[in-house]
């Protein structure tokens, strides 16, 4: 039965991104986030368990792609749909050809086949063992839920909050498989010297979250991102 702990932990991420989707339909958007929230706490347990348990096994890490494609890239883009059929679309942007303002929602479901090419990607690239080559799916999906919460009222509102989200979307799909180097919240051991960038993202993103609620999540990606980025520009220059 133990043998087994690490795969029902995956599929308890699996089953909160159904249920993330079924509420994502009912427009119930605040309780489709919780269970991608909830997906994502599993998701981060069931490696950790089969690493303690030593009962890693290949079929695990293709459950747990499969669980991810759901959570971390159906129910996200669910949320994106949704929210895309409530927008605002600009005069221009319909008048010609009025059933665009119809077919511009679907392209949210761009990030679910982005977010399935990222994850099979990352399964065959050796180079993504203590790292990562791209944004995480986990990340993306916890940008969106917390981006949607926190602006919902105001972009309802706002003309040209529609052509904001789907460039936000085109940008989201190519953070996912673009060749970019991000760090990983992997300790190799506990020590400050050679972590302090993981721990000052830690500190920080703790005290955003105490600060602003859940809605912070989206900024702590895109300063995960962003740290990421100066990181490796540091180290590059250091080789040089």
């Amino acid at each position: 039965m133990l043998r087994q702990l690490p795969n029902i932990i995956t599929c308890c991420n699996l089953i909160s991104g159904c249920i993330a989707v079924t509420f994502a339909l009912q427009g119930d958007i605040d309780l489709a986030f919780l269970c991608i929230i909830a997906g994502a706490v599993f998701d981060f347990f069931d490696g950790m368990v089969a690493r303690l348990l030593g009962v890693s096994s290949p079929i695990g890490k293709e459950l747990d792609s499969l669980a991810d494609v759901v959570t971390f890239g159906v129910a996200p883009a669910m949320m994106v749909f949704v929210v895309l059929q409530l927008l605002p679309y600009p005069a221009w942007a319909t008048s010609d050809v009025p059933i665009v303002g119809t077919l511009l929602p679907y392209t949210a479901f761009l990030m679910a086949g982005f977010s399935a090419y990222r994850l099979a990607k990352f399964n065959l690239d050796e180079r993504q063992a203590t790292s990562f080559i791209g944004l995480p799916t986990p990340a993306n999906a916890l940008f969106w839920g917390a981006l949607i919460i926190g602006t919902a009222e105001q972009a309802v509102t706002l003309p040209y909050a529609c052509l904001i989200t789907l460039a936000l979307i085109a940008l989201s799909c190519w953070m996912l498989v673009a060749e970019v180097p991000l760090f990983a919240l992997k300790f190799k051991h506990w020590g400050w010297h050679g972590n302090e960038v993981r721990y000052a993202f830690l500190l920080v993103s703790a005290a955003l979250l105490l600060t602003l609620g859940i809605v912070a999540l989206a900024i702590i990606v895109v300063l995960y991102v962003i740290l990421s980025l100066c990181t490796q520009r540091t180290a590059t220059t250091d080789t040089h």
